[in-house]
């Protein structure tokens, strides 16, 4: 049996910060697992921040990303911080993908946030194969 190979994917990890902070670290620490095909360095924002530090901050971290992962529950798509953050992206030409964060939820996705995937190993596999892309 040949034996895969691993690269490390860049993710930060969008959510509302004011919801769904718990399925974002649950998401993270699934990410993280040892056992996962895949090794991650979450970049994602894990406090809250004053708004001139915090996009400053998040824009940083986009930039060393190599994909955004969207938290997707029931307000994401208005939450003006995962806005901010997906307007980011696409100016940094990050690749976007969003991923929901419950099991019987189908909330609305995020204008402009990159397919929508149910959460599950498989999925995230998909969602993580993303090419290396250098940081500027």
């Amino acid at each position: 049996m040949a034996a895969t190979t691993t690269h490390r994917t860049r993710v930060f990890i969008s959510f509302d910060f004011d919801n769904d902070v718990g399925v974002a670290k649950l998401l993270g620490g699934q990410l993280r697992n040892s056992s996962a095909p895949f090794e991650v360095e979450n970049w994602s924002m894990k406090e809250a921040r004053p708004e001139k530090l915090w996009l400053a901050d998040a824009r940083k971290r986009i930039n060393r990303s190599d994909v955004v992962l969207i938290v997707l529950g029931s307000e994401t798509w208005r939450a003006s911080g995962v806005l901010e953050e997906v307007e980011v992206a696409r100016e940094l030409n990050v690749p976007l993908r969003q991923i929901i964060g419950y099991r019987d939820l189908s909330p609305k996705s995020v204008p402009n946030g990159g397919r929508v995937y149910r959460w599950g190993r498989d999925n995230l596999e998909t969602v993580l194969d993303v090419p290396r892309r250098s940081a500027s």
